[in-house]
C-alpha cells in the first residue's frame, strides 16, 4: 500500500491523466497530493515511460495544416535514433583539422583524377584517415553486447557513409576500408552515393559498419552533435571548412580548418581516449600523402 495520501477522486483523476502519484509526490517533495497538483503534470509520467500520447494535439485549431506520411524507412530510422539517444550515455568531442595539405594534394592529383574518371573528394581522405585510426584504436572499432557486459572487438574495418536522399538518410558501407587506397575509396563513395539516391542500395551494402561518417560540409554549419548509431560506439561528424587565424609568434596566418565532431558511447570510451583518437586523426588529415597507398 502506498504511503502517499490522496483521495480516491484524486487517484482516479491521476490514472485518467496517466500520472503516477508516487512519482509526482517525490518530485514535489511531499506525501499529500490533491487534485490541484495534477494540473500541468500530465506529461511527467508518460514522458518517462515512453508514452507520447500527450503529443496528440489538434494543430488545425491554430491555423491551416497539411499532412505528409513518414516513409517506412524513415519510421524505422526514427525509432532507432530515439532509442539510441535515450539509452546511450553519449559525449561529443569537438576538434578541427588543418586541411591546407588536403587541398594542395587534391589539386596536384587533378590530372590523374581526370584520367581515371574519379573525383578525389576530401571525404575520401577522411574515410582513409578514419580507417587507419580504427586500426590504431581498437576500442573505437568495437560493439557493446546487449547485456553491457562484453566488448566485441572487430578484426575488420568497415566505414559507413551517411547519404542524404529524398527518401531519407541512408548509410551504405565501404567494406575493408583500411585495405583500400584513396582512389578505390573515392570511386566507391561516388558509386554508393549515386545508387543510394536512386534507391539501388542492397541490404548487404548497409549495416555492419565499424563507425559512420556524417558529412555536412557541403551544406554548412560550424558544429553539431551526431547521434551514435548502435551497435557502433562512435560516429564522426564533419562540417564546413572555415578560415581560422593562427599565430606564428606575432604574425597572423589564415588557415583553412575543418570542424570535426566525434560523438561516442561513454560506457566504452572515455574523454582521454577520444582526445587521443582525434589527435591521431587530425595528424593524418594534415599529411594526406601518407594515405596514398
Amino acid at each position: 500500500m502506498s504511503d502517499i495520501i490522496a483521495s480516491p477522486a484524486t487517484r482516479r483523476m491521476a490514472r485518467e491523466k496517466g500520472i503516477e502519484i508516487e512519482t509526482l509526490a517525490q518530485r514535489l517533495g511531499r506525501q499529500t497530493i490533491g487534485p490541484e497538483d495534477l494540473e500541468g503534470s500530465a506529461t511527467t509520467a508518460p514522458a518517462a515511460s515512453g508514452d507520447t500520447s500527450f503529443w496528440q494535439v489538434d494543430h488545425s485549431q491554430y491555423g491551416p495544416v497539411s499532412e505528409e506520411p513518414m516513409s517506412r524507412f524513415a519510421q524505422v530510422a526514427a525509432r532507432n535514433l530515439a532509442a539510441a539517444q535515450s539509452l546511450i550515455p553519449a559525449v561529443t568531442h569537438h576538434d578541427r583539422a588543418d586541411v591546407t595539405a588536403i587541398e594542395a594534394f587534391r589539386k596536384s592529383l587533378s590530372p590523374e583524377a581526370q584520367a581515371r574518371g574519379i573525383k578525389l573528394t576530401a571525404l575520401a581522405v577522411h574515410v582513409a584517415a578514419l580507417a587507419r585510426c580504427l586500426r590504431d584504436f581498437p576500442r573505437f572499432n568495437a560493439s557493446l553486447s546487449e547485456s553491457g557486459e562484453t566488448l566485441i572487438l572487430k578484426d575488420y574495418v568497415h566505414v559507413g557513409i551517411a547519404v542524404d536522399t529524398a527518401h531519407g538518410l541512408m548509410v551504405p558501407v565501404i567494406r575493408n576500408a583500411d585495405r583500400k587506397g584513396l582512389w578505390q575509396i573515392a570511386g566507391e563513395i561516388a558509386d554508393l552515393a549515386a545508387r543510394a539516391q536512386a534507391r539501388k542500395i542492397g541490404p548487404d551494402e548497409m549495416g555492419g559498419a565499424s563507425m559512420t561518417i556524417t558529412n555536412l560540409g557541403g551544406i554548412g554549419g560550424s558544429a553539431f552533435t551526431p547521434i551514435v548509431n548502435p551497435p557502433e560506439v562512435a560516429i564522426l561528424g564533419i562540417t564546413r571548412t572555415e578560415t581560422v587565424t593562427l599565430w606564428d609568434g606575432d604574425t597572423p596566418r589564415p588557415v583553412p580548418m575543418v570542424p570535426l565532431d566525434l560523438s561516442y558511447d561513454h560506457r566504452v570510451i572515455n574523454g582521454a581516449d577520444a582526445a587521443r583518437f582525434m589527435a591521431r586523426y587530425t595528424s593524418l588529415i594534415g599529411e594526406p600523402r601518407n594515405m596514398l597507398i
